[in-house]
C-alpha cells in the first residue's frame, strides 16, 4: 500500500497531548511500517488460544538475548581483551566498579539461563510437533540459532582467562585437530598461535562481541519471522488456519496476541526475573556448576586442572566424546552401522537406496579401523547436535501432538530425556571405568532414539486428532 493511501492512526481520548502523538505517529507511518508491522506481529496476529505452561520459555529466551547484549555492553567497558590484563579487568570489574559484580553474575548467570529456556523451548517442539509441516523451516532457523548460541558461549568462556577458561579453550580446540588432513592447521587457525594465547583471545573477545551476535540477532528474527508466515503450533497440533469465520477470515480458535499473550508472557517474565535473582544474589556460583572454582584463578599454561570439563550446558555432548572409546567403536559402532544398514534395505525398496546405504556403511566400516576412535569421537559430537536438524523427516507418526501419540513415543521421549540428564551428569565428573560404560549406554540411548525414529514413530498406536482445539 502506497503511504498515501496507508489509513490514518488514530488514538482514542481528547486532549492535545492525544492530538499530537496520533499526528506524529501518522508521520511516521505513512514513511516507515511501523503501526503495519505492530498490526501484523501483535494485535492482528492471531495464536491459538490454547497455549499452556511450555508456551512461555520462547518469550523468555528472547528476553535473555535482549539481557545478555546489554549487560555485555556494560562489561566491554572496563574489560580488556588482552592475554596480560583480562583476569585483572575482570577482578577490577568484580571489586572496583559501580554494581560491576552484579552486571558480571547476570551475564553469567545468564548464560545458564538462556540455555535452560532454549532446551526447555526445544523440548516443547518434541512434545507437540512444532518441527513438522508446516514450520519445518520455523524448526531450521531455531536450531542454526541454538548452534550460534552454542558458538557464543564458547568464544564467551575463555574471555575471563580464568584457569578452566584457558584450558577447556585448549582442550576444545584441539579437538578440531583430530580431523584427517585439515585437522592440525585447522587448530592453529582457530587458536591463531600454535597455543591458547593473547591472539586466541583477541579473536575470541572479535566473534563474541560483534560477529556471532550479528549472526544471532539475524537468525532470531528469521525464525520469529517464519513463525509468523505460518502460524503458532499448539498443544493440540491442530492447525488452526483451517477453521476460520466465514466473514472475518479469522480463525475461530485464536485470540490476538496483544493484549493475551503479551500479558501472560509479561507475567512470565516477572516470574523469570524472581528466580534469576535469587540465583544472581545468593549462588552465582550454583555449586560450580555456573562458575567453576577454577576460573577464580588466574590462567597459567604449566599448570594444568585436576579435572576438565565444559560447563553444564555443553556436557552431555562431552560425555558422549569420551564415551566413544575403542571398545565401543568396535562392538557398539560398528554392529550398529551394520544393523541400521540392514534395517534401512529391508525397509526401502528402491534398488538406488539399497545400493547408497551399503556403500556408506561400508566406508564407515572401512573408518573405524583406519581412524582413531578420537577421531569418531569428535564425529559423534557433532552429529549429536547435528542430528535435530533431520527431525522434520524423522518424525512419521500421522499426529504432531504427544497428547495423541501412544506408549511407544512416551517411553522412547522418557528414555531420551533421562540419557540426555545422564550424560550431562557425567560429562561433569572425572573419567572412570564404570562411568564410562554407563556414559557409553546413554550415548547408545541418545542416537537410538534418532535413528530408529522412522520405525518407531509410524508403529506407535495413536488416536485421532481433533479438527479444533480442545482447550485443555
Amino acid at each position: 500500500m502506497a503511504a498515501a493511501e496507508k489509513q490514518p492512526v488514530t488514538i482514542t481520548g481528547a486532549g492535545p497531548l492525544n492530538g499530537v502523538m496520533s499526528g506524529l505517529l501518522t508521520w511516521v507511518d505513512q514513511r516507515f511500517p511501523l503501526m503495519e508491522s505492530w498490526r501484523s506481529h501483535m494485535s492482528e496476529y492471531y495464536a491459538p488460544k490454547n497455549f499452556n505452561f511450555w508456551y512461555y520459555f520462547g518469550s523468555l529466551a528472547l528476553f535473555v538475548l535482549v539481557l545478555q547484549i546489554v549487560t555485555g555492553i556494560f562489561l566491554t567497558m572496563n574489560y580488556k581483551p588482552d592475554a596480560a590484563q583480562a583476569f585483572a579487568s575482570v577482578e577490577y570489574i568484580m571489586r572496583e566498579v559501580p554494581w560491576g559484580w552484579w552486571i558480571r553474575y547476570m551475564h553469567s548467570t545468564g548464560a545458564s539461563f538462556f540455555f535452560i529456556c532454549v532446551y526447555l523451548h526445544m523440548f516443547r517442539g518434541l512434545l507437540y510437533g512444532s518441527y513438522r509441516k508446516p514450520r519445518e523451516l520455523v524448526w531450521i532457523f531455531g536450531m542454526l540459532v541454538f548452534l550460534c548460541l552454542m558458538a557464543e558461549a564458547f568464544f564467551g568462556y575463555l574471555l575471563p582467562w580464568g584457569q578452566m577458561s584457558y584450558w577447556g579453550a585448549q582442550v576444545i580446540v584441539n579437538l578440531f585437530g583430530a580431523i584427517p588432513l585439515i585437522g592440525p592447521d585447522l587448530a592453529i587457525w582457530i587458536r591463531g598461535d600454535y597455543v591458547v594465547s593473547d591472539a586466541t583471545l583477541n579473536r575470541f573477545f572479535a566473534f563474541h562481541v560483534i560477529a556471532v551476535p550479528l549472526v544471532l540477532l539475524a537468525l532470531v528474527g528469521a525464525h520469529v519471522l517464519a513463525l509468523h508466515e505460518v502460524g503458532s503450533n499448539n498443544p493440540d497440533g491442530v492447525e488452526i488456519k483451517n477453521a476460520k469465520d466465514p466473514k472475518t477470515g479469522i480463525p475461530l480458535d485464536s485470540v490476538p496476541f496483544h493484549p493475551y499473550y503479551t500479558v501472560k508472557d509479561t507475567f512470565g517474565v516477572a516470574v523469570f526475573l524472581i528466580i534469576f535473582s535469587i540465583v544472581v544474589f545468593f549462588a552465582p556460583e550454583m555449586g560450580g556448576y555456573f562458575l567453576e572454582a577454577n576460573n577464580f584463578i588466574a590462567a597459567d599454561p604449566l599448570k594444568t586442572p585436576l579435572h576438565i570439563a565444559p560447563v553444564w550446558y555443553f556436557t552431555p555432548y562431552y560425555s558422549i566424546l569420551r564415551a566413544t572409546t575403542d571398545d565401543f567403536v568396535l562392538w557398539v559402532l560398528a554392529p550398529g552401522v551394520i544393523a541400521f544398514a540392514a534395517l534401512i534395505v529391508w525397509s526401502v525398496k528402491n534398488t538406488a537406496i539399497r545400493g547408497a546405504v551399503g556403500a556408506i556403511a561400508a566406508v564407515l566400516l572401512l573408518g573405524f579401523f583406519a581412524l582413531d576412535a578420537k577421531v569418531w569421537g569428535v564425529v559423534l559430537m557433532g552429529v549429536s547436535v547435528m542430528i535435530f536438524f533431520l527431525l522434520p523427516w524423522l518424525d512419521r507418526s500421522p499426529v504432531k501432538s504427544i497428547r495423541y501419540k501412544g506408549r511407544i513415543t512416551k517411553v522412547a521421549i522418557a528414555a531420551f530425556v533421562v540419557a540426555f540428564f545422564v550424560l550431562g551428569y557425567l560429562g561433569t565428573q572425572a573419567v572412570t571405568s564404570g562411568r564410562t560404560v554407563l556414559a557409553q549406554v546413554g550415548t547408545a540411548i541418545y542416537f537410538l532414539f534418532f535413528f530408529l525414529m522412522p520405525w518407531w514413530s509410524k508403529m506407535d498406536k495413536t488416536t485421532r486428532e481433533p479438527h479444533r482445539v480442545t482447550g485443555k
